[in-house]
Formats: structure tokens, sequence, C-alpha cells
């Protein structure tokens, strides 16, 4: 009986290029090639014939390992990797299916082939990180002077501008991208050291096998194993997965804020022509990928339970990390790819709004420059207490009576002028205080375009 798909991978999320190495057949594919990998190896330290190596490596192949088959025979045997051996030896001639899976342990072959996954998945997963970063940078180098409100707990504080914001998304992403690079020695590993991890059962030749068949993959090979690969490999892997995907849904929860009817200074690309925003309220223009990947990078964050949970085995080793495995490695690489791929389609797109951002800055009354006075002040040599208090009492009021700060500032120093008219116009111009803003961002931009 056909079953309608369940899982939401297999009808919405997710692109089909990253789901394709987690799907059966690839997947196949995979074990298939340890396993030829294994059958070489023995062959190269003269173990088996050359001949039963090459034949099994010409039919460790999908298109002549069939899925259906492999499905078959574990039916019979309950068992996923003797299916495969199985269905391996019984398309080998010439008795070179005696040689399949000689010496290994299950885990020799699940745990090598998870290692090319993590291969093939990572590498989407720094293209993707290098084009979201890529778009950043762009709207840093569009934006570098478009001056906008600052906001900590909500609330306005002193000026920054839209691409200082983007610059530090950008590095952000840049810190992802050297933390997938390092972490490759430590999780593209496999291991050939069978049922406890003392080789016993692969000759005395045990190493030597172990570094051949890991030189035919070009993987590293796990140091001392004990029935599998030591999981703070994956609990590492996992948690940068949740890490990109934290940074993520900040981006993400950001463009949401911000794009807000009463902020309202940036937003997601709509198509007016077709885009649905609401069921019911046709004017609504929702943020709805950025709420997607939001949502999603907590599905990530939620799977790093149960995988630091699958690091305590009992012994050498027990079963309780495969099934829910199963669920946790394509899930979190599948959806990080993806939210990652979407985010970039977030920023590639996004309307900015500089006027709107003027207009929140005027909205303020000024207030968010209390500080450029305050510094201005102590620089016709007031103390930095004194101006602080006389600031914040200036402040206040002004907020109060919802006049303008500049027009308060004047009227409670009028006895006392500290600062000229020009003086405190040039203080209260948001333009004038925004520090280091652009040497920050050209650093950011020469270093990333020199990569």
């Amino acid at each position: 009986m056909n079953m309608d798909p369940v899982c939401p991978l297999d009808y919405r999320y997710g692109r089909d290029e990253v789901k394709a190495l987690f799907g059966e057949q690839q997947r196949l594919q995979f074990l298939l090639d340890v396993e030829a990998a294994l059958a070489r190896a023995h062959a190269s330290i003269g173990n088996i014939p050359k001949e039963a190596a090459e034949e099994i490596s010409k039919k460790a192949d999908t298109s002549i390992v069939r899925v259906e088959r492999v499905r078959e025979i574990e039916q019979e045997t309950k068992h996923d990797i003797m299916a495969v051996t199985r269905a391996l030896a019984e398309v080998c001639d010439n008795d070179a299916g005696k040689f399949v899976h000689l010496g290994a342990t299950s885990y020799d072959i699940v745990d090598t082939a998870n290692a090319l996954q993590f291969e093939k998945a990572t590498a989407y997963l720094s293209r993707g990180l290098k084009d979201l970063q890529m778009a950043l940078l762009h709207l840093a180098k569009t934006y570098r002077g478009t001056v906008m409100l600052g906001r900590t707990h909500g609330q306005h504080t002193i000026p920054i501008t839209f691409g200082l914001k983007m610059a530090g998304y950008a590095m952000e992403v840049d810190r992802h991208l050297e933390r997938l690079h390092e972490i490759k020695s430590r999780i593209f590993i496999g291991k050939l050291s069978g049922a406890v991890g003392t080789g016993a059962a692969l000759g005395i030749h045990a190493l030597m096998l172990q570094e051949e068949m890991m030189k035919e993959l070009k993987l590293g090979y796990e140091d001392v194993a004990t029935q599998i690969v030591c999981r703070d490999r994956y609990n590492e892997l996992l948690c940068l997965l949740a890490n990109i995907a934290t940074s993520i849904e900040k981006f993400g929860t950001e463009i949401r804020n911000l794009q807000r009817d009463e902020i309202g200074e940036v937003a997601e690309s709509f198509d007016v022509k077709k885009q649905v925003g609401s069921s019911t309220m046709p004017h609504k223009r929702n943020p709805i990928t950025s709420e997607n990947v939001c949502g999603l990078a907590r599905i990530v964050r939620g799977f790093l339970t149960p995988a630091f949970e699958n690091s305590i085995q009992w012994h050498e080793r027990d079963l309780c990390n495969s099934s829910s495995e199963r669920f946790l490695i394509p899930h979190s690489l599948i959806l990080t790819d993806y939210i990652i791929y979407k985010t970039t389609e977030v920023f590639t797109n996004l309307k900015v709004f500089p006027e709107r951002m003027k207009q929140n800055m005027e909205h303020s009354l000024g207030l968010p420059m209390a500080e450029s006075l305050m510094t201005s002040l102590v620089g016709k040599g007031m103390g930095r207490g004194e101006a602080h208090e006389l600031m914040r009492s200036i402040s206040l009021e002004a907020a109060s009576q919802k006049k303008p700060l500049k027009d308060m500032f004047i009227e409670k120093t009028k006895k006392n002028p500290i600062l000229s008219k020009k003086e405190v116009e040039d203080a209260v111009n948001p333009a004038n205080y925004l520090g280091a803003t652009d040497q920050i961002i050209e650093r950011v931009i020469k270093k990333l375009e020199r990569k």
C-alpha cells in the first residue's frame, strides 16, 4: 500500500540535492562504497585476491545492488547491514562474494558511511554560508552610511548605520565558516576496528588495513574506537549546526522586528501580483520566510538533547543511538542547509527604507543624541558624572513634555551656555555621532573580499 508522505522534509522543506544525500538510494551507495573500499584494502595487503576486490568494487553500485532487494533481505534478517552485504555478495561472480564484509562489524560500515555523508553535506553548508555572507556584505557596502536608530532592550539608543548591522552579521557568518572548516579533521572520521575496537577479526594487519581503507575513502580514522566512532565528534557537528541555526534565527528575528508596522525600516520581498499574506486579512504582508527559518532553527537546536544522550553508551556500545540518529543526523543537516538557503533569499531581495529610518530617528525627538551632548559637555571640561546627571534630567523632562531634546537642552542651559548653538546642532546631528562605524565596515569589507 502506498502511503502519503508524513515527514515535511518529503514535501515541504529542504533542497532536493541535499535531501538526496540522505535518501535510501544514496545511503545505500555510501554503504556500498565503504564495502568496496574495504575489499580493495584487503587486496592491497594480500588478504584477498585482487580480482575479488575488483569484482566487489564493480558490483558495489545501486544500479546492480538494488534498494528493493536489500529491503527484501532485511525483511528476513531484521538487520540492515547484513541485508546490504548479502545483496552485494549475491551479485558478485567467481566466488568474490565470500570476501564481502570480511572482518568488519556493522558500524565499521555505518559510521564510515556517515563520514562520507558529512563530507558531502557540509560542502553544501559551506557554499550556502558563503552565498549568505556575500548577500550581507553587499548590504553592508550599500548602506554603510544609512543612519538608523540603534536599539537595546527594545528601546532607542544612539545612531548606527544599517550597513554596520549587516557587517556584523557577515562576520558572524564568517566565524561559522571558520568553524565548519576547523571541524573537518574531527568529523570526517571512519573506523575499521571490529566489534569492540580491537580489530581482532581483521588479523595481524588490522591497523594497516584500516589505514588503507580510509586512504581509499579520503577519511581519517578513530584513534581509539569502541564498536562505534566516538559520539563527541557527532556532538560537535550538531552543536555547530545548532549554532549556525541560532545565528540565522537572530537574523530572521531582526528582520521580523524591523518589518513591524510601527518600525517599518525593512521588509521581505513580496510578490504583489500573486502572494497572499493572510487567508482573512487582505492587507497583510508578513515576513513569512524569516518566521519560517526561525521556527526551523528551533527544531535544529532541539536535536541536541538526543545527540548528547546518544553519547552515553553502555560499555563498548548499545543500540540506543541507532534509531534516533536516523532522524537527527539527516534532519539537522538538511534543515540547516535549507534555512541558510532561505535566509540568503531574504537578504538578497531585502527591501530597505532609509526614509523610514530617518523618520523614526526624528520621531524620537532627538533623545538618542543625549549621549552625544553629554560627550560634548565633557569635552568642554565638565565632569563626566555631572554631565551625565545634567543630560539625564534634561532627557527625562524632554520626554515627559514631548519636547525636542535640543530645545530642552538650550532652554535649560541658557543661563550658562557651555555649548554654542553650532556645537549643539553638531552634537544632535546623528550623522556626526557614528564613531568608527565607517572604518569598521571598511575593515570588514577588506577582510572578506580578500578571502
